[in-house]
């Protein structure tokens, strides 16, 4: 495999295949359910820690 072949390659396939997984990563977070997780996951910060004096 020469340059020239895998430039082809990864201009075309490349992008097909990272296209397909951005799509599915934005499918996941915007899933039916996943609000109430998210609202958890977001107020981790502001939680007080006890163990911290």
């Amino acid at each position: 495999m020469d340059y020239e072949v895998f430039r082809q390659f990864a201009d075309s396939w490349g992008l097909a295949y990272l296209t397909a997984v951005f799509v599915i990563v934005v499918l996941f977070v915007f899933r039916p359910g996943s609000k109430k997780t998210y609202d958890e996951l977001s107020k981790i910060p502001l939680k007080d820690d006890e163990h911290v004096k």
